[in-house]
């Protein structure tokens, strides 16, 4: 039995080495010189100048969806503030979001609410490093260090490619990057020179920004001329299954309407959606989540935030004409 513990014991200590920051940078940096040709020198240099910071790790840890109702998230977006904002970003940028419009089908209004959520229209970028952040979060933060690994390998071929310094760009505390907070991943992927000048800047070019902005919504199915999202009633106990099931369309119109949701009749039968449930202290409001809403998800998985982004854009509509 000694034997045995003793075996045991080195085992779990050989597993808590394995997860430990300084293993897995050892790793990381082997995967990055295998597969992308970095020189590990370099690579220890880079992570010896990085941060961990503790305000990233408490950020993280308490994201609003989690501590927030509807009534209190729409209150942080949906503001007087924003609109005016947006409306003001739309008249500036007018025949740049015209243009979007017309090659990836994304409504003006859509991508404006975008950027006045994400940064209101590059107010508020982020202060973090973007080095220090995934850092960070790449090698101590064990519930999504993968995640934030990945990224990290996405954020340093994006500084190699667009020839960036990696200790220079600033976002927020998980790294996003930009007026419309691209992710590195996202940034490698979706980001386009939307004016032709050479470089895809989402820091200070308003062409580039809403160029990627709505090139991302047009390769995640944006439907050109389809709606958002529709208010129902008639929502009672026996549909909380269908709430449940989540805000990935799952049903169609139909199907809801046999099951007794009162839905407008301008949706068509065929069309797909989910059946949310929008909480603002002891009320609830009840949401369909078509396709484009969806969508929208695609850019941060929570519905609370497509609904502000959603609500958001109408207003600025509304106010725009």
């Amino acid at each position: 039995m000694p034997h045995l513990l003793y075996m045991a014991l080195a085992l779990f200590s050989l597993s808590v080495n394995a997860q430990s920051p300084a293993q897995l940078q050892h790793d990381f940096i082997a995967t990055m010189q295998e597969a992308h040709d970095f020189q590990p020198e370099a690579l220890r240099q880079l992570f010896a100048s990085a941060k961990v910071r503790q305000p990233i790790l408490n950020a993280i840890s308490r994201p609003a969806e989690k501590r927030l109702d509807w009534g209190q998230y729409r209150k942080l977006f949906v503001t007087s503030s924003n609109i005016r904002n947006g409306v003001q970003f739309w008249r500036d940028n007018q025949a740049i979001l015209a243009k979007a419009h017309a090659q990836y089908g994304v409504p003006p209004e859509i991508i404006v609410a975008i950027i006045g959520v994400e940064t209101r229209y590059g107010r508020n970028t982020g202060h973090f490093p973007v080095l220090d952040a995934l850092f960070t979060l790449g090698f101590h933060y064990l519930k999504r260090g993968p995640f934030f690994r990945d990224e990290l390998r996405h954020f340093l071929l994006l500084t190699r490619e667009e020839g960036l310094d990696p200790r220079n760009p600033k976002g927020s505390y998980a790294g996003a990057m930009g007026r419309p907070q691209f992710i590195s991943s996202s940034y490698r992927h979706y980001a386009i020179d939307f004016d032709n000048d050479g470089k895809r800047d989402i820091w200070r070019n308003n062409a580039d920004v809403i160029g990627s902005v709505a090139h991302y919504f047009a390769k995640h199915g944006w439907r050109q001329g389809m709606p958002v999202a529709r208010r129902v009633s008639g929502v009672q106990a026996k549909h909380q299954p269908i709430i449940d099931a989540g805000y990935k369309p799952g049903y169609t119109i139909a199907e809801l309407r046999q099951q007794g949701v009162q839905i407008p009749t301008s949706l068509p039968d065929q069309s797909s959606a989910s059946l949310l449930a929008m909480h603002i202290q002891n009320q609830t409001e009840y949401w369909l989540g078509l396709d484009n809403f969806y969508v929208i998800t695609r850019y941060n998985h929570s519905p609370l935030y497509a609904m502000a982004v959603y609500q958001l854009s109408q207003a600025i509509h509304a106010q725009y004409e």
